[in-house]
């Protein structure tokens, strides 16, 4: 049974206060029944909830804020649920699934790094990166909206057009990049209007959610990466043994799959 309009607003809207994405406010009521295309009441409903759990301030005349207190993740490679493995064979089966997929690039800008951004790529505040926004296709639809974070030093040798035609971690190496190992979380995540319209799917549908940061030879970091994946279309699968190797595998359909080793 389909959840009601308002839980399926809430729900969204709920993760999107944890992600920090309203630190200046909430969009007003009319801009949210554009956003989920959804009644006035459905909207104040939704609210209601969040402000009855705590979650948002509602003031008449001063707008909805945000109660929650964001603490940014850390890859670390000792957290729950991250995997860290050398390259040896994730690149050349990415750079595989890449070249086995076709890819619609949205948007390439080159930006003052965010502060989270900046941290996590051990970069000064303001320092520039490049991000990119792409959407990766099989031939049954639409598979995965892509962003990564590459500092503007190292992605100076490509742009929207070399992004279209290869895979990110190509580009990388042939910039003189040598890749070294991976750090990578997989989470839950529900889609929100803009990216129900980007993977044809309706908004709170759940997605897979891939974070990965990938370091070069020296151990400095090169590229961030966010992955928001349809679980109809990809599958991760791993082994485990006890010594520490990981044998994972990715199917994106029943003939595209890369192997991670």
């Amino acid at each position: 049974m389909p959840l009601p309009k308002y839980h399926q607003v809430y729900l969204v809207l709920r993760e999107q206060l944890h992600e920090g994405k309203f630190s200046q406010g909430l969009p007003g009521e009319l801009a949210l029944m554009q956003q989920f295309s959804v009644a006035r009441v459905t909207v104040r409903r939704a609210l209601a909830q969040l402000a009855q759990e705590g979650l948002i301030s509602r003031e008449p005349g001063r707008g909805t804020r945000s109660l929650v207190q964001r603490h940014l993740p850390k890859m670390d490679a000792g957290a729950h649920k991250t995997q860290q493995a050398r390259l040896t064979g994730l690149l050349e089966n990415l750079v595989s699934m890449g070249l086995r997929t076709t890819v619609k690039v949205l948007s390439v800008q080159r930006l003052p790094a965010p502060h989270e951004v900046a941290m996590t790529l051990q970069m000064q505040d303001g320092e520039l990166v490049q991000k990119a926004e792409r959407v990766r296709y099989t031939k049954e639809g639409p598979l995965s909206h892509i962003t990564t974070w590459v500092p503007e030093r190292i992605a100076r040798g490509f742009g929207r057009k070399e992004l279209a035609q290869k895979p990110i971690l190509m580009l990388l190496e042939e910039s003189g990049v040598k890749v070294g190992r991976a750090q990578q979380s997989i989470s839950a995540k529900l889609a929100d209007a803009s990216m129900a319209q980007h993977l044809d799917i309706a908004v709170g549908s759940a997605l897979l959610a891939v974070n990965r940061l990938i370091y070069d030879t020296d151990d400095q970091p090169i590229q961030w990466l966010h992955g928001l994946y349809r679980p109809d279309r990809y599958e991760y699968q791993m082994q485990l043994s006890r010594v520490g190797s990981i044998d994972a595998q990715i199917w994106v359909d029943k003939e595209l799959s890369a192997n991670f080793h």
